[in-house]
Order: structure tokens, then C-alpha cells, then sequence
């Protein structure tokens, strides 16, 4: 009984959304233009994009499995705050969005917004930034696609093998219907990846970052370990601003 609950919860399990209503009015410390864009499949996907003078890129930021853009958009000023435009959309069933889920649309839909941004903007200025559950989904777009980087934070070599840390003594692997394989697309980018990870993650394990490191493209891929860090506040530490500053002023003086 166990066993078939897992099987049939599992989106409540793996989605934390909040929804908003569809007047709700965002507001943030940065100019941006609310978005909303139209699948092929009829679903509705909105999103925010700051956008600030003379940009020195763009960052398409894939968010992780909790909340909605009144929260990931605070979040993404960050970057803007670093004179970046930042496109950040709100998945199926997060915030004002609406349609069906399944692992596929989670890619099919960054695509959408990916082309959206290549009407504006060149591929050498968009990075791609992944935050746990958006690592998946930030990889898969590097690999089909040609952006300056990618930027993973919090990244794990698949659910399935985080979940097999959460649920030792279950079979996920025939019970995941969302697998998000990570490591089959991470060899397939062809820009430079960086990866920051806590030793003390108690969501996604340091060591599936690792296993994803491992059959990383050797030459383009580099994992910086912060010591002590946990799921949700790698924030907190210099390393991780040290090495984001080094990021994107060395992006900014590529372009």
C-alpha cells in the first residue's frame, strides 16, 4: 500500500506550487514586463522579465519545485541587480500559470521561452541558470541549444537518484514516472557549466551533484563545493558570491 501511495502522490511529492490569481500584481524593486505565453498543447505559461539599462546579458533562470514568481522573482533580482535583464517563468500549476504536467512540457515549455528571448537577444548573451528541480530543465535547454553557460545550483544526477537517498527501501526506479535524468544531457552541452553545491544539503544530496560532475564534460565543467552549505542558503556564503561576480563580469566582457 505503501509502495502504490509513492506511485500516485508522487507530484505532491516532487511539485510544491502556490497558485495565484490571474489580476494578482506583482511587484518587485526592478523594472519588468509580465509575460504570457501560449504552448501549442493550449496551456498558458506567464513569467516576469526585468529588464534594466544597458544589460550585459540575459539570464533565463529555471526555478526550484516550491512556490511562485512572487517569490523566484524577488530571488532573481539578484542578477538583476548585477545590470543583467532575467527572464524567469512560473511552470504548469505554479503561480497564474495553467496546464497539464508531465516531465516533457517541463522542456518544451523552457524551449518556448528560450526562443522567446533569441527574438531580442543573441545565444551569446543568455545564460541559463538552474536552481535544484530547474537543473534538469536548465541542462536539457544548454544541450539543445547554443547559450554563452549554464549555472547550476543545487544540481542532482537525477530524481530518481535523489529519491532513492528519501526512499531507501522502494523500487523509485519503476515507480518514478518523472525522472529527470540530469546526466543524460549534461554531455550534450557544449558551454561552460558551473555548478555550486553544499556539503550539507538535506534535499539533494552532495554527493548526486558529484556522480553529475563525474560524467560532466571534463574540460568545460567545474563544481565549486561550498563547505557547510545546505539546500537553500548557498546564499549565504561568499564562495558563492565570489564566484558569481567572476561569472558574469567575465560574461559581460565576452559580449
Amino acid at each position: 500500500m505503501i509502495t502504490a501511495s509513492l506511485y500516485f502522490i508522487q507530484e505532491k511529492l516532487l511539485f510544491l506550487p502556490t497558485v495565484l490569481e490571474q489580476d494578482y500584481k506583482f511587484q518587485f524593486n526592478y523594472n519588468f514586463e509580465e509575460l504570457n505565453l501560449e504552448t501549442n498543447d493550449g496551456a498558458k505559461l506567464n513569467a516576469v522579465h526585468f529588464k534594466v539599462k544597458n544589460p550585459k546579458g540575459v539570464i533565463l533562470y529555471f526555478h526550484g519545485n516550491a512556490g511562485d514568481l512572487s517569490r523566484w522573482g524577488t530571488i532573481a533580482e539578484y542578477f538583476v541587480e548585477k545590470q543583467y535583464d532575467v527572464l524567469v517563468m512560473d511552470y504548469r500549476t505554479y503561480g497564474k500559470s495553467k496546464g497539464k504536467l508531465s516531465e516533457s512540457v517541463f522542456y518544451s515549455d523552457a524551449q518556448l521561452f528560450y526562443n522567446h528571448l533569441i527574438n531580442s537577444y543573441d545565444e551569446s548573451e543568455i545564460t541559463i541558470y538552474g536552481r535544484s528541480l530547474g537543473t534538469a530543465i536548465a541542462t536539457y535547454l544548454a544541450s539543445k541549444n547554443n547559450p554563452k553557460q549554464l549555472i547550476l545550483e543545487t544540481p542532482y544526477y537525477s530524481i530518481i537518484d535523489v529519491a532513492k537517498s528519501r526512499f531507501p527501501v522502494f523500487p523509485v526506479e519503476k515507480l518514478m514516472r518523472y525522472k529527470f535524468l540530469t546526466y543524460n544531457f549534461i554531455n550534450e552541452v557544449n558551454c561552460e557549466i558551473t555548478m555550486f553545491h553544499g556539503t550539507n544539503d538535506e534535499i539533494v544530496p552532495y554527493k548526486s551533484a558529484q556522480k553529475l560532475f563525474k560524467v560532466s564534460p571534463e574540460k568545460l565543467t567545474k563544481l565549486i563545493t561550498i563547505e557547510g552549505g545546505s539546500h537553500n542558503n548557498l546564499s549565504h556564503y561568499e564562495t558563492y558570491h565570489m564566484n558569481i561576480e567572476k561569472l558574469l563580469n567575465n560574461f559581460g566582457a565576452k559580449i
